[in-house]
């Protein structure tokens, strides 16, 4: 709602356009709020689920890499080196933590729910344990959860 008030506000008012804005008027003649620059699309609701889905695998494997690369120094006797690549994978999954849109509380809850199915993909694939079907059905109902928290209705404010 407040969104459909600024863009009206902007169309009744075309001086006042920001031009921090990627839509500004005087570089895109006859833009408007409703049109906006054709070469930066807006997201669209179902571009951004899968979007914010991609970042979460991509932040669980840097936590998964930053904790199994000290891991295998401690417990396998791999070479102390490893754990150069295991801090800045860390550094990396923090960093990833700030791309996320919403409140950090909501996206840490529903983060969980992938973190879940990256660490037995990861437990699969590079450990060869093969997951039970306990396993997969933990996954999905973590998967659920997630599902619950991100897509739910917000209310504005």
């Amino acid at each position: 709602m407040r969104a459909k008030r600024i863009a009206a506000n902007l169309a009744l008012h075309p001086v006042s356009r920001p031009s921090h804005l990627p839509w500004h008027h005087a570089a895109h003649p006859g833009s408007t709020p409703l049109n906006h620059c054709p070469r930066r699309p807006l997201p669209t609701r179902t571009k951004a689920p899968m979007r914010t889905f991609a970042l979460f695998v991509v932040t669980a494997l840097a936590e998964i890499i930053g904790c199994y690369l000290p891991w295998l120094w401690l417990k396998q006797g791999a070479s102390a080196w490893l754990l150069l690549p295991a801090a800045a994978s860390l550094a990396l999954f923090a960093w990833l933590l700030t791309l996320h849109p919403d409140a950090s509380g909501r996206i840490y809850a529903a983060y969980g729910g992938v973190y879940v199915s990256v660490a037995l993909l990861w437990l699969w694939l590079v450990d060869g344990v093969r997951p039970t079907l306990w396993d997969a059905g933990g996954v999905a109902l973590c998967l659920a959860g997630m599902l619950v928290i991100m897509l739910a209705p917000r209310t504005a404010g």
